[in-house]
């Protein structure tokens, strides 16, 4: 849910007055607030809303304090960033996040979870994570420091949803095809 809060965001100050940039951030807040409450209800694990959560209330309560439109955004740039770092720092050592979010979508046993192939694969695609996060928390930074909040909203949201789609579908099909071509689990998958 990374690009959800722009598009309240831009919809509530498309008027370009600065006085409603409050607005803004109270119809991001409540777009994910409703995400969180949708995913608790229909008896998720509720790590994803949970994290969505957060990230929405941080940056709510961080805007409102400083009356910066750009202090709103800056959380999640930074959160953008540390999922990055976070991501390469798994695969250093040998726990491969990817893993752990394809582990929390699909029962892998745990002899699969053990093995050489689960690591290689994970590692790879958590590599592929990280470099996206890093590039786009980089990007982000460089618009909302030097550019206007409007020209960071539009880097977020081609950022956000298109790009996370897309690799989060070559993830799918990387992990499928990476234990199917195995020597280890290949065999048992034909």
């Amino acid at each position: 849910m990374p690009a959800t809060p722009s598009v309240p965001w831009l919809r509530s100050t498309s008027a370009g007055r600065r006085s409603v940039w409050g607005t803004g951030i109270a119809a991001a807040t409540a777009v994910t607030v409703a995400a969180f409450v949708w995913e608790r209800r229909h008896a998720r694990t509720g790590l994803a809303a949970s994290i969505g959560f957060v990230i929405a209330l941080v940056p709510a309560l961080v805007g409102l304090a400083s009356g910066s439109a750009k202090w709103y955004f800056a959380p999640a740039v930074i959160v953008n960033t540390v999922y990055g770092l976070l991501f390469l720092g798994s695969v250093f050592i040998g726990r491969p996040l990817a893993g752990v979010f394809a582990s929390e979508m699909y029962p892998f046993p745990p002899e699969v979870r053990a093995s050489a192939t689960f690591r290689r694969v994970f590692s790879h695609v958590s590599l592929v994570w990280a470099a996206f996060l890093l590039a786009r928390g980089a990007l982000r930074l460089v618009m909302l420091m030097a550019g206007s909040v409007d020209a960071f909203i539009v880097v977020n949201i081609v950022t956000g949803i298109p790009f996370t789609a897309a690799i989060m579908a070559w993830s799918i099909r990387y992990g499928v095809r990476g234990f199917q071509r195995s020597q280890e689990w290949g065999p048992s998958l034909r």
